[in-house]
Order: structure tokens, then sequence, then C-alpha cells
């Protein structure tokens, strides 16, 4: 008996030093992944010694005698946080996360290999002069990059993953930057719906769509199948889900504002913008000071650019909003009858050009992509020939089809402290469409809508799949910058921008959200006995109302009083009636309203769309401008059920709304109104690519919080229309406020944290404070640098 005793005694003391070995181990592991943010490495290229002190969140502030030796060390930093991120959208840019994810992936890659964008990005960089200053840049950034990724052990995402190292390279960013231009388009989901109602419902259903479509949407009808629509609705649901899955950040929307000296307590312009944009892990922006001779940015830097897309300094800054122009049309080809690779194109018929791209598959065979192209660019269709229809379906895209240097044009705005330079630089941008709202300290403010903007044949509604075989395809020309929409030091003192449709010299059709949230910012910003300073920009970042509840419940109210006649049901409606519109974490009206909104627009749409069209509906800006008009008649056709024999009032549809709502809601949280709060229905979690997985969800993402905020409030916390519970996809993805006045007094926050490395005291320590509305500095002082300076990480030339 002892014997066995001791046996088991020493089997036990073997397992716990298994154990501790294997913990020793794991640790040794995983910390030989985390950043290096002091001591000194050795950098090859650099021409003199780097300073990079990181502060309290994790900013680096590089000083750098020479201006490459600076983008070589923001490369080798940048890299060291993000690399797993900078892997991830390159590849997802050019059609390559399948190689590495699986089947699963497998059709957003082909959606990514047909819009062709790593072709497109091969040929950019042959004509790109590198030598320029801006490409000069790029390859520093690059081989800091490269440096850094062969020097050091792969993220822990590389080994789960198997990913192999291979070098960055130019076409990697101009890939990328394509990504974040077809990040910003909505016609993948929106022209297809809009086409469907004008030709399969007719023009009476297209009224509470814009009352202006209708003329145009009676009489030419394009000749799509059922096929056809299966297609266009399978690149729509590609694009729209796939990813969701790939878990990288969309553009969604975004406010920026200048507020002129005379309207301020300090008597200087003062900036703010929070661009809203897919929360993920890491967060889509990375924060770096840099200072070389001449030269000094605070910036906020997305992944493979080395020219900050948001920054300041003490002289002059910037924000971006979307401009949400339509640079996309979808253009249904007309197909030669007996020779199906011919197209009608002017006047004859002409072949389309093939290719073939091969997939790399993870734990499957190599997947081969046959892509036609016509004059007007890429048969998008093509990305899914099983399920091929009749009439191929081209993508004529600005970014695809334009001269678009933006690298120069992001370096030239890096630098833009006059107001010419900061005009000359916006001009450059061809597509995606942006709002480049600026201030300077010298009292200047100005807003330029950059994009080149296509003339279109008269009658063209580019919001409708277009008829290559009527020339409603052909751009005759592009009009000039002075044309696009713009303000410099106008008189009311203010310029905001909030994605919504702006007042234009020339026609800027497009997918505009919205006015709901630029009407709120301007109510406020109108107020001319106000002086406003930094306390007051945050208070309206994080507003979180807006009229748009009120412009649908006004009408429907009284149709909820008629419906609602029981005792008891009638407490339920009465939060709706008392509501000011204020998404609060403790609001019930809030939950009810998002509830029944997304019922209404199921029971008013959803029979005559179908499921498939339906969804479309549901990701675009075209519900929400749809439903108060909706609201507002009573006669729409959308009120009937096309499924029922009976005719169905707008009475009756409300009441099947009403009626699911509370269904929902109490399967969910019970019949005790006060477990409906918003902060309960509604919550934010930040997604890292692996955290889809359920098992790996619990290390990599972060969250879930409640959060206030919805749909179009300037606190932009929001995501699709649908039923509850509300998971945020997306909203401000940094708070900037800078104030001329004092811009080293600049403040900010990330969403989530500087690095995206697992363990790494930065990974997530902003989430919190972000959900809170707080604020950081953003240091630009050399004193407060030093000050604040956590850690210095010295960088030196090879000897």
């Amino acid at each position: 008996m002892k014997k066995t005793r001791q046996t088991l005694k020493l089997l036990g003391l073997l397992l716990a030093l298994a154990l501790l070995a294997g913990a020793l181990a794991l640790a040794v592991y995983l910390y030989a992944k985390q950043p290096q943010r002091s001591g000194t490495q050795v950098l090859d290229g650099l021409r003199a010694e780097v300073s990079v002190q990181y502060d309290g969140r994790g900013v680096p502030h590089i000083q750098a005698e020479h201006e490459a030796d600076l983008y070589r060390a923001l490369g080798y930093v940048h890299a060291q946080d993000r690399l797993f991120q900078m892997e991830m959208v390159r590849r997802l840019a050019q059609g390559q996360l399948a190689e590495i994810l699986g089947e699963d992936l497998l059709d957003l890659d082909k959606l990514f290999r047909t819009l062709g964008l790593g072709a497109f990005a091969r040929t950019a960089v042959e004509q790109m002069d590198l030598t320029t200053p801006a490409g000069v840049s790029l390859l520093a950034y690059l081989d800091g990059i490269n440096q850094y990724q062969s020097s050091h052990p792969a993220p822990l995402e590389f080994d789960l993953l198997g990913i192999p190292k291979r070098p960055f390279t130019p076409q990697d960013t101009v890939a990328v930057a394509g990504y974040l231009a077809y990040s910003f388009a909505a016609a993948f989901k929106t022209e297809p719906v809009m086409t469907y109602i004008r030709d399969r419902l007719g023009g009476p259903y297209l009224q509470v769509f814009d009352p202006g479509w209708q003329p145009l949407g009676v009489a030419a009808a394009l000749p799509l199948d059922t096929q056809d629509w299966r297609n266009l609705n399978q690149v729509a649901r590609v694009s729209r889900d796939a990813l969701d899955l790939a878990a990288q950040p969309l553009f969604q929307g975004s406010n920026a504002w200048a507020i002129a000296g005379r309207r301020t307590a300090s008597g200087k312009p003062l900036l703010a913008g929070d661009p809203h944009i897919g929360f993920s892990v890491p967060s889509v922006w990375y924060e770096a000071h840099l200072q070389s001779p001449g030269f000094e940015l605070y910036g906020q830097f997305q992944a493979l650019n080395p020219a900050a897309l948001l920054g300041h300094n003490a002289h002059f800054g910037w924000s971006l909003t979307m401009f949400e122009n339509d640079d996309i049309d979808l253009v249904a080809e007309k197909s030669r009858p007996d020779q199906p690779d011919q197209v009608w194109h002017q006047g004859k018929w002409t072949p389309l050009q093939n290719r073939t791209e091969t997939i790399a598959v993870k734990g499957a065979p190599p997947y081969r992509l046959q892509v036609r192209s016509s004059a007007h660019g890429p048969i998008i269709t093509d990305a899914f020939r099983e399920s091929l229809g009749g009439t191929p379906v081209a993508l004529s895209w600005t970014f695809l089809n334009s001269p678009n240097p933006l690298l120069e044009a992001f370096y030239a705005l890096n630098r833009a402290d006059t107001r010419d330079k900061a005009r000359h630089a916006a001009s450059l941008i061809a597509a995606p469409g942006l709002n480049i709202v600026w201030a300077n300290a010298g009292g200047d403010i100005g807003w330029w809508a950059a994009a080149r903007l296509p003339q279109r044949p008269p009658g063209v509604n580019p919001m409708f799949i277009l008829d290559a075989a009527k020339g409603e395809a052909e751009r005759p020309g592009f009009y000039h910058f002075a044309f696009n929409p713009q303000e410099e030091n106008p008189p009311r003192g203010y310029i905001v921008s909030a994605n919504n449709q702006p007042r234009s010299a020339v026609p800027v059709p497009g997918y505009y959200l919205l006015p709901d949230r630029v009407q709120r910012l301007d109510a406020q910003l109108r107020d001319a006995e106000r002086l406003w300073d930094s306390a007051g920009a945050q208070a309206m970042q994080l507003d979180t109302s807006n009229g748009y509840a009120a412009r649908i419940l006004t009408e429907l109210m009284p149709v909820l009083d008629a419906v609602v006649t029981d005792a008891n049901e009638k407490a339920f409606l009465e939060p709706l009636k008392k509501w000011d519109g204020d998404y609060t974490r403790d609001s019930i009206a809030a939950t009810l309203f998002s509830q029944f909104s997304y019922e209404l627009a199921r029971a008013a749409f959803a029979d005559e769309l179908g499921e498939a069209q339906f969804a479309n509906l549901l990701g675009t800006p075209a519900l929400d401008h749809a439903l108060p008009l909706l609201a507002a008649d009573a006669n729409s056709p959308w009120w009937d059920n096309t499924k029922t024999a009976a005719k169905e009032s707008r009475f009756e549809t409300v009441r099947i709304a009403w009626a699911s709502t509370l269904q929902h809601l109490q399967a969910l949280y019970g019949n005790n109104l006060l477990d409906w709060t918003w902060g309960r229905t509604h919550t934010l979690t930040h997604v890292h690519p692996l955290g889809k997985n359920t098992l790996l969800s619990r290390v990599f993402n972060v969250g879930p919080f409640p959060v206030p905020g919805g749909r179009e409030t300037p606190n932009n916390m929001s995501g699709p229309v649908g039923p509850a519970p509300w998971a945020v996809a997306y909203g401000p993805s940094t708070r900037r406020v800078v104030d001329f006045g004092d811009p080293a007094a600049a403040v900010g926050i990330n969403p989530v944290g500087q690095s995206g490395v697992l363990l790494d005291r930065h990974y997530a320590d902003q989430a919190e404070r972000f959900t809170f509305g707080l604020y950081d500095r953003m240091y630009l002082r050399p004193e407060e640098v030093q000050a604040q300076r956590r850690s210095t990480l010295t960088l030196a030339p090879a000897r």
C-alpha cells in the first residue's frame, strides 16, 4: 500500500512537472510573439539612428533625421503591432483567403478575383514612378515591414492557420486601396433590388424609395430572367455576408466638421471627425506621431499605407467622411446569340477578354475561375458561373477605369499646410469618393468632395442596372474638379459633413445616408451665440439622438392607437409615445422602435421581394429612406400582402408588425418591460478574424459591451436593420477633436487598442474607455512626449 502511494505521488509529481514544463514552453512561445518596445534593434537601410518613444497607449512617437528612415521605422513598428492584419487585408483584396481559411471563403475569393484588384494592382505598379518622394516613402515603409517579418517569429495567427511568410510589395498596397474603395460601394446590393422593383413590380412600388425615380423606372425593363436574378442575388449575398465571415472592416459612414475661429472659445478653428467603419480586432487605425526635419504629423494609418488618411499637427489637420457618390455601375451586356463571348458595344459585336484565375483552397483542390471582361469592366456575374443566367452583367468602376494617384494625393495631404495645397491634394483623388474636411491654425476651414464625377447620357439613373445595348453605360467624360461640391471659409462660420447628399452644380447620384444625422449636427452648429470648445465637440460626437423615429411614429402612432385596444398591451406602447428619440442604454423605446421598424419592413416588403432581395434591401440606405415615406402613404401598394387572397391595408400591416414586435421581444426577454432596455439588446463585440470560431472567440474577441447610440445618430453605433438582439457592426472608428487654439491638446480614442498581438497590454486597453465616451490626449509637444514616455526603442543602422 505504501509503495502504491509512493508511486501515485511520483506520477503526480511527474504530471505536475510536465504541466509546468508545458506552461513554461507556452509562456516562452507567446513571449517571443510580443512587440519589442524598448532596447535597440538594427535595421538595414537606415542612414542614421531613429528614436521610437512609446506613450501610455502604445502610440509610437518616431523621430528620424531622414524622411526615408522615418517611413522605414514606421513600417517596422506598424508590422510588429499589426502584421496579421496586414496579411489578412492583402489576401482579402486579392482573393487569397481560401488558401488559409478553407472553402468557406472561396465565394469571397471568387468575387475579388473577378473584381481583378490583384491584376489591376500589378499593372498600376508597373506604371508608377517609385522615385518620387511618395514612391520612396512607400518602398521604405514596406522594407521596414519586411525586415520585421524576416527577423522575428511569425504572429500566433500565422502558426494557427499555417500562413507562410512572403514579402509585402507595392502591389499589395494598391490592391488594399482597391478594397477600401470597394467597401464604400452599396451598388452590389442597391442596384439589383431597385432594378427588380422597377422591372418586376412597376413604377408605383418605387415611390416610397424616391418619387423622382418613377418616370425613369417604367419604360426600360432589362431582359433578366429568373436565373439572372439568382446570379445577381448570389453576388449581393457574397458581398454582404462573406466579408463579415472574414471579419475585415467595411467603411459605413462618418461625421466631420470644422468651425471657424470666430465661432470658437479659443479664437482659432476647431476640427472634429469620427469616421464610421466596421469594428474589428485589431481596429482599423494605427496611430503614430512622425517627426523629421521640416515635417511633423500625428496620423491615423491603415495597413500597408505609409501616408496617414487622418492627421494633424500644430498648423493644420483634416478628417474624412465618405462622399457616397455612385462610382460603380452594374451594366447588363447584350450577348450575341450564336457567340456568347461577344457583346454589343458602340454599334458592333465586340469580343470579351478572358483570363483564368487559379484559387488555392486549404484542404481542397485548386479552383479555376474563368473571368471575362467587356469594355465596361469585369463580368461580375462570372464569379458564380455555376448559376449563370443568359445576361452577363459587367462592373464599370471609376477606381479601375480612371487615373487615381491615391499615394501621391495623401502624401501631399499629409503636408498640406495651406488651403491651396489641401485643395490640390483633394483634386488628385478619383475613387473612392471622399469628403475632406480641413482646417488650419491660420484661420482657414475648407471642404472638398474628392472624386472624379462621371458625365452620363441624359435620363440615365445609375441607381438601376444599366442597359449597355442602349448606350446607358457610356460615359462621355468626367466633370472638372472645380464642379465638385466644395466650400472654403463659408460666411456661416462652419462646415459639416455626414454622408448627406450635398448641394452640387452638376448631377451627383449616390447612396447618401439619412439626412437626420447631419440635421442633428447642423442644428447645434448653427447656434450663432455659442462659442465652441473641445468639450462641446466631444459631446456632439457622443450625441445619441436623431429625429428619424419621430418621422415614422408621427404618421403611424394614430394607427397604433387604433390597433392596440387591450389595456395591458397599451402599456407596451406607452414608451414609444413618450420617446424623444434618444438611444440611451436605459431606453426601452429604442428597443421597441428598432424591432418594430424591422417588423414593419418585413411585413411590407418581404412578400413582394422574396427573401434574397429583402435581405439586400435590409443592408442598404434605401430602406432607411423608404420607411418614413411608406409610413406617410396610406395608399402604397406595399401595404398589401401578395401572399394572401385579401387586400391588406396600412392598418392591417401595422397590426401584424406590432404583434410580431411584441412576440419577438417577449420570447427573448419576458413580459417585464424593464428588461427590454437598449443596453441589454444592443451590444458591441470587437471580432477578431479567428473569433468567428466559437472556441476561439473567448480568446481573441473583445466584448460584449452594452452601448448607447443607434442607426444614424451622431454616435452611430449600428448595423444592418434586423431583429433583436442587435450586435453593433460599425460605428466611430476613432473620435478626434483638434482645437487649433492649442493643437497639442488634441484628443482622440481608439475603439480597442493599438496592438493586434494577443496578450499585449495594448490589445484592448482602450475598449472600455471608448464605450463610455472617454478621450485621451494625442501628444505633440516634445516635453509632453518625454513625460508620457513608457519605453524607448532605438532603431540603429547596420555598421
